[in-house]
């Protein structure tokens, strides 16, 4: 059984995410890029203590807003991204994260041949706003 908001071609757009999550205070965006294709992998959130966590130890950690906890991403599958470099933006309120995955694919969701893969993995068709999967 595939789940239609990961896997269909709908376009079906979580407007109120921000406005769900349980504790937006204290938190920025993180835009997250792989360093050696230049994709950007995965869209996500931390605050100062997932910060300071990533810088000390050099590696990709978030604060899941979801379950408003520190979220070291890959830890329970063994798939951790080391930070290679970071950035801010000019008004500081937002950050680019460039690391290295030690294993492959962020994302939660996996493809036809079982294995995890990035996050920005449909196409949105300007036309008549469906979806293209493009790792099927």
């Amino acid at each position: 059984m595939t789940n239609n908001l990961e896997e269909g071609s709908s376009l079906n757009i979580e407007w109120d995410k921000l406005e769900k999550a349980s504790s937006l205070k204290g938190l920025i965006p993180v835009a997250v890029q792989d360093i050696d294709s230049m994709n950007i992998i995965l869209l996500a959130y931390i605050n100062e203590k997932a910060f300071d966590e990533s810088l000390k130890r050099k590696m990709l950690v978030l604060w899941s807003s979801s379950r408003n906890e520190l979220w070291v991403k890959g830890e329970s599958s063994g798939n951790t991204y080391e930070l290679i470099e970071a950035y801010v933006n000019c008004e500081q309120n937002s950050l680019l994260f460039m690391v290295r995955a030690q294993k492959s694919g962020i994302c939660h969701t996996k493809n036809s041949s079982g294995e995890s893969r990035d996050c920005y993995y449909r196409k949105i068709n300007f036309e008549n706003k469906t979806l293209t999967n493009l790792d099927p």
